[in-house]
């Protein structure tokens, strides 16, 4: 694909992703606006709001003033003074991650991925400077250069994770078969193998395992703390219900309600990742959340809340051993794909510590996107301790990823061919077979006759002897 048509598409997909985004706040808050409030209140003020959680949603802070008397009315305590909220919610962050890694597969594919990250990053630059500056108002006013920079960021993230991936796939990540053709591989695969071409084959293979194994380590704890989310909700559903009906938010406000909800769900997931590492999360200054106990005050009035655990869980140590068993398994399985016979003794050492490195860092720099203040007084620390959860992280990852690795060389040394590629062989051999005993069996029937009678006549043949 050319590069203008590149461009174009790249454009139009972040352009349908931003309109999406602001769509799925904006929606919500009208219908409200329409039926709950019968077009009695200002519109633009609900235009503001869904502006402003946009933007929250990818990172922008929001100063916020209420005026005396309305602050009163809500009876927490620090209402009146000014206050900033700086919670992002994940939802709308990952609603453009998703668009932005389809966008750089896209582009990636067709060799032009600056190209594609360019129209990305223009297009979210320039919703988020519209919205910004038609979200301020007198209570609720977004820092400006945030909302012009971290939607854009966003995005190229994204783009960046998109065309990655699609190098990977095609496993083109280091140019070298663009090299081996005479050609230059494009710029990024450029800056990505030029510094790679002068290692020894050993270093590279270290530094692919270690971020492959760390990256599925990280991975593979959100996605068992996601389940634990859901059984969770699935658990509590009646406290959870039960708020809901507390809260009386009628039908348009139980929409609106739920799609907030949806929108922080990522932030409560990664706060389960932080309670399986060990040192859980907080909702309010002076609370916390861990394996060990909780304590809590007052919390915020989402439902979904409801299903935080309260008090000790009896077996909720039992939640340390996920990280435990996912950094040896991913330590075991990728060094055992990707280990030769001439691999020095430390390999498995590097990589595993390369691993637990990997897995902190994803899972530290999650932590602090899914925390920050999210409202006046004690409600200005909620989410987990970023430094803690990724040094956890690390060592609950690594230690265990360089005994994986250590079982996977030792494995190496006894039986050279990997349990995948031993799979693979078994399986075509046992096709093979069968196709083969399927067609020993089939020949007779296509020559008349039945099963063994061929080999039966063969036996019985006397030779003839021509007088």
């Amino acid at each position: 694909m050319n590069r203008t048509p590149t461009v174009l598409l790249s454009a139009l997909e972040a352009i349908v992703a931003a309109a999406a985004g602001i769509g799925l706040a904006f929606v919500p808050l009208t219908l409200l606006w329409a039926f709950d409030f019968h077009t009695a209140a200002p519109f633009g003020a609900f235009w503001e709001a869904s502006g402003n959680v946009w933007l929250l949603g990818h990172g922008v802070d929001v100063g916020i003033r209420f005026a005396a008397d309305f602050a009163a009315s809500f009876g927490v305590p620090g209402a009146a003074e000014p206050f900033t909220i700086t919670i992002a919610l994940l939802g709308f962050a990952l609603i453009t991650l998703l668009a932005g890694r389809r966008i750089g597969a896209r582009a990636a594919a067709a060799g032009h991925p600056l190209a594609g990250l360019a129209a990305a990053v223009v297009v979210f630059a320039a919703a988020g400077s519209v919205v910004t500056a038609t979200s301020g108002s007198a209570i609720a006013r977004p820092v400006v250069w945030q909302g012009v920079l971290l939607p854009a960021l966003v995005i190229a993230a994204g783009v960046a994770i998109g065309a990655c991936a699609e190098w990977l796939r095609e496993h083109e990540w280091t140019g070298r078969g663009e090299r081996e053709a005479g050609r230059a591989p494009d710029a990024p695969r450029g800056w990505i193998s030029g510094p790679l071409a002068g290692l020894p084959s050993t270093a590279v293979t270290g530094i692919r395992t270690a971020f492959t194994g760390g990256v599925a380590a990280a991975f593979g704890i959100v996605g068992v703390a996601a389940a634990a989310v859901a059984v969770v909700i699935i658990a509590d559903y009646a406290t959870i219900a039960g708020l809901y009906q507390a809260l009386q938010p009628g039908v348009m406000g139980g929409i609106a309600l739920t799609l907030a909800e949806l929108a922080v769900l990522p932030n409560i997931i990664v706060w389960a990742v932080s309670w399986l590492l060990g040192p859980g999360f907080s909702i309010g200054v002076g609370t916390t959340v861990s394996p060990g106990g909780t304590v809590l005050g007052p919390i915020p009035g989402l439902p979904i809340l409801g299903g935080v655990p309260r008090g000790e869980l009896a077996f909720g140590f039992l939640g340390l051993l996920v990280p435990i068993v996912l950094g040896f398994l991913a330590g075991y399985f990728v060094f055992r794909r990707a280990v030769r016979d001439d691999e020095p003794w430390w390999m498995p050492v590097a990589a595993g510590l390369g691993m637990g490195l990997v897995g902190g860092l994803l899972l530290g720099v999650l932590a602090a996107a899914s925390g920050g203040a999210a409202g006046p007084g004690r409600l200005a620390a909620v989410g987990p301790d970023a430094l803690a959860v990724g040094a956890v992280a690390a060592l609950a990852i690594g230690v265990p990823a360089i005994l994986g690795c250590g079982a996977a060389h030792r494995a190496f040394a006894t039986d050279p061919v990997p349990f995948r590629e031993r799979w693979r062989r078994g399986g075509a051999a046992d096709a093979s077979g069968a196709r083969g005993a399927s067609s020993a069996a089939d020949a007779p029937r296509a020559a008349g006759g039945e099963p063994g009678q061929a080999a039966g006549r063969d036996a019985q043949t006397e030779p003839i002897t021509l007088r």
